[in-house]
């Protein structure tokens, strides 16, 4: 089976660098393959062009569809479950994964008007999020449920995606050890078992 994670973090000493580690470990023990986004090293840009927006809004539907757009189409054809790991920041992911979003989620290939489906076949979908706050605080607050909604709902069941799960993996602006640890040892669980339930 073969997974593809987007992943958002600009500094490789973060946390979250760690989770990405972590997570991949435990998938080349399950014996999986893998491949990656890294956003911030890929420089990917996020805004859109104003063909883009002509495109995607209808204006022009003859309009190309940008090159490194189409290279995660491919990684996303290739994929059996998407991984998204990201830290939250303001209650959502950091720009440039929602600029992934908005530029490779294309007309045509993730939405459309109805005539037609998505083409995107990836039947799982994993949100790993690293947060300060604890997830008890997170749900008392109502950001654990706002997250739910929009990543699991709006990002990946309304293009087809229809298994999908949310882990934060909450509590680390106190920097405890204990808990980073006890992180990390959930994040390479996720990866080691991302298809036993399969």
């Amino acid at each position: 089976m073969h997974v593809f994670i987007v992943y958002a973090h600009p500094d490789d000493n973060s946390f979250t660098h760690c989770v990405l580690e972590a997570f991949i470990r435990g998938i080349k023990e399950s014996g999986h393959t893998y491949e990656i986004s890294d956003l911030y090293k890929m420089n990917f840009r996020t805004d859109m062009s104003i063909a883009e927006y002509k495109r995607e809004s209808s204006q022009d539907m003859a309009l190309a569809v940008a090159e490194d757009v189409k290279y995660e189409h491919e990684k996303m054809d290739r994929a059996d479950i998407i991984v998204f790991i990201y830290p939250l920041w303001w209650s959502d992911c950091p720009a440039k994964l929602k600029g992934w979003f908005d530029r490779v989620y294309t007309y045509g290939y993730a939405y459309s008007d109805g005539h037609f489906e998505s083409k995107i076949k990836i039947k799982k979908g994993l949100v790993v999020c690293s947060a300060g706050h604890t997830l008890e605080h997170l749900k008392e607050i109502g950001i654990e449920e706002g997250i739910r909604k929009i990543m699991l709902l709006d990002r990946l069941q309304n293009v087809g995606i229809n298994d999908t799960e949310l882990i934060i993996l909450g509590g680390t602006a106190n920097r405890d050890k204990s808990v980073y640890e006890h992180n990390l040892e959930r994040a390479y669980k996720l990866g080691k078992e991302l298809f036993l339930k399969d």
